[in-house]
């Protein structure tokens, strides 16, 4: 049989104050082929591929044979070729693009023929919160939530022709349980309200092009001031003004950073990484477009 070959976005989260609720997909992918086989076998390549397991507890795999343990189904084992350029722990959705991708998997070998809201559900339920899955999903940005019967709800937005957007890498990970771990139980009204007023500005923003409503539109106090003590430099990140510089976020959990910009000024992705080298920190520029159609499958074997 002919290998499958599934390609899922990489993706950042929060957006600055949509703290688990909108996410963006990137031009920075998960690649898989696949194949039923007579037993498992993984194989890796690209980006932290070391860090990448190839036995049975791959997240892919594992995903896979939950979503056929949730549908009563038994799944065969397969061949499975990863190839990664998504960097890992450094909170551009490198989980949320495996589980994504066991599901789309799961869907295909179990002939599920689910739609793409459906996956996304899925994946929702398996992750836990639907921001990065709805991306891998859907592309572009995406508002989502999950409604009080615990389904997953996703309204996709286009970036802006005139902005751009670029993520900013340092050279350490930032576990997302650690980084969730010093986030209070609780917030002020202050706070709640605060983070309502720059969600809403910021996607009236996005939608209609409005350049004047940033950077204030992405300011947050949910989620970034706790984990500043966590990413050398974030406090001076977020407060960097320029020509041309809509403005950042941390990029998910972190540590990287995510920068919005007008195009043809992508130039201020350096001012990000002179603040991380005067922390004693190197990092790289992403320079990616934002994904538009979420997850791509290639599935010539299943006439699809």
């Amino acid at each position: 049989m002919n290998f499958t070959t599934l390609r899922v976005p990489a993706s950042s989260a929060n957006l600055g104050p949509g703290f688990d609720a909108l996410g963006l997909a990137l031009g920075v992918y998960l690649e898989c082929r696949f194949r039923p086989a007579d037993r498992l076998t993984i194989r890796v390549r690209g980006r932290d591929a070391a860090s990448i397991p190839t036995d049975e507890s791959n997240l892919i795999w594992q995903t896979a044979l939950a979503v056929a343990r949730d549908t009563g189904e038994t799944l065969r084992p397969i061949e499975l070729e990863i190839d990664n350029d998504i960097p890992l722990g450094k909170g551009l959705g490198s989980s949320a693009a495996a589980l994504t991708a066991g599901v789309v998997i799961a869907d295909q070998l179990l002939a599920l023929r689910w739609k793409r809201l459906r996956i996304l559900d899925e994946a929702a339920r398996i992750e836990g919160h639907p921001d990065n899955v709805a991306a891998c999903v859907l592309g572009s940005i995406v508002v989502s939530a999950i409604d009080s019967g615990g389904v997953a709800r996703a309204v996709r937005l286009e970036l802006p022709a005139q902005y751009s957007v670029a993520t900013v890498v340092p050279d350490f990970e930032l576990p997302t349980s650690h980084a969730r771990s010093v986030l209070p139980d609780q917030y002020s009204r202050a706070d709640a309200v605060f983070n309502v007023q720059r969600s809403a500005l910021l996607i009236a923003a996005l939608i209609t092009g409005t350049t004047t409503a940033f950077p204030t539109a992405l300011e947050d106090r949910l989620h970034q001031p706790y984990r500043a003590s966590l990413v050398p430099g974030l406090d001076q990140i977020l407060r960097l003004r320029a020509p041309g510089l809509l403005g950042c976020a941390l990029s998910g959990a972190g540590p990287s950073i995510l920068v919005f910009y007008e195009r043809q000024f992508e130039s201020v992705c350096g001012l990000v990484r002179q603040i991380f080298a005067l922390h004693g920190r190197a990092s790289e520029t992403l320079s990616c477009d934002v994904c538009q159609h979420g997850y791509e499958i290639n599935n010539s074997a299943h006439g699809s």
